[in-house]
């Protein structure tokens, strides 16, 4: 898994159990190609559980949409726990959600990311969400592009 914990480290990080990934493209910014990283802070409990109401995001991808699409998504998050000592623990982790188009050039740091063209995915070393069906891919944050004025001197 691609997520840090937060504090003391467990013995044994919590693993996800989804199968797919909950995280879904918000259609208008899909079909825009706009891609970004969310990342999320999460408490998951001794059962495994998220804490409801605990999930923050931690570093916003500069887009309300896929902000909201990833702590949507977050709500649907299954783990098993964190243990110390062979016992269950709480633990809090930053989770990255990458939102990834397939026919968008790729973010700055997205080299070292695996792509499969045929589906576009959602990733936390996770995969990004595609329109409504997809599945979350993975990178760094946005690049905005800026126009600068012509001057005359």
């Amino acid at each position: 898994m691609s997520f840090q914990t937060v504090g003391r480290q467990p013995d044994v990080a919590p693993v996800m159990l989804n199968k797919e990934l909950p995280f879904r493209y918000p259609p208008a910014l899909y079909a825009q190609k706009v891609q970004g990283n969310v990342t999320l802070r999460i408490f998951i409990d001794s059962n495994g559980a998220i804490v409801p109401d605990s999930t923050r995001i931690a570093e916003t991808s500069g887009f309300t949409a896929l902000d909201s699409a990833a702590m949507k998504g977050s709500r649907e998050l299954k783990f098993e726990p964190a243990k110390t000592l062979g016992q269950p623990v709480p633990v809090s982790i930053l989770l990255p959600v990458y939102f990834r188009h397939p026919d968008a050039p790729p973010l700055a740091g997205d080299s070292i990311i695996k792509h499969d063209s045929a589906t576009a995915s959602s990733t936390t070393k996770v995969d990004t969400a595609k329109a409504e069906t997809a599945k979350p891919t993975a990178a760094k944050a946005p690049v905005r592009k800026t126009t600068r004025r012509k001057t005359t001197r």
